[in-house]
């Protein structure tokens, strides 16, 4: 399926900048990078929103490829797991009538400062803007980074 218009961030080129500076913020708040790829993987899948994961990052990373079955696996830690749930939650908002329960919060806040949280709900939100850009103009697969 080829793509139905160029990519709006490049037809709208001042629209880039900011957001990848919003990214590079993001960044810098201390949020292990490798918890950001988790988010952005898991929420892509979600949107049905396919990555191409290099096979020398999934060698190097045997979790990234699981990201999908995190629950069933024992390689995640307590703190991933905590916002791999709440990056569900937070992209399935029309699934529950409480679509992010108190309980995902309690355990992502028993993990990260508020300044982090701000960090991962607006990292959760982000990655479903580029979804959403991505799905919806029949965008090709991206490459991971």
């Amino acid at each position: 399926m080829s793509p139905r218009m160029t990519n709006p961030s490049v037809a709208i080129p001042e629209a880039l900048p900011p957001l990848l500076e919003l990214t590079k913020v993001l960044g810098q708040v201390g949020v292990p990078t490798r918890t950001m790829d988790l988010i952005r993987l898991r929420v892509s899948q979600i949107n049905g929103r396919i990555y191409v994961l290099p096979t020398d990052l999934a060698e190097h990373d045997e979790r990234l490829p699981k990201v999908a079955t995190w629950r069933d696996e024992s390689c995640f830690t307590d703190a991933e797991r905590a916002a791999l749930a709440l990056a569900e939650d937070a992209s399935r908002l029309n699934d529950r009538k409480d679509p992010v329960p108190d309980e995902v919060w309690a355990q992502a806040a028993k993990h990260y400062t508020e300044q982090e949280l701000g960090a991962l709900v607006i990292q959760i939100g982000l990655v479903n803007l580029w979804n959403c850009v991505n799905v919806a103009t029949n965008q090709d697969p991206a490459d991971w980074r």
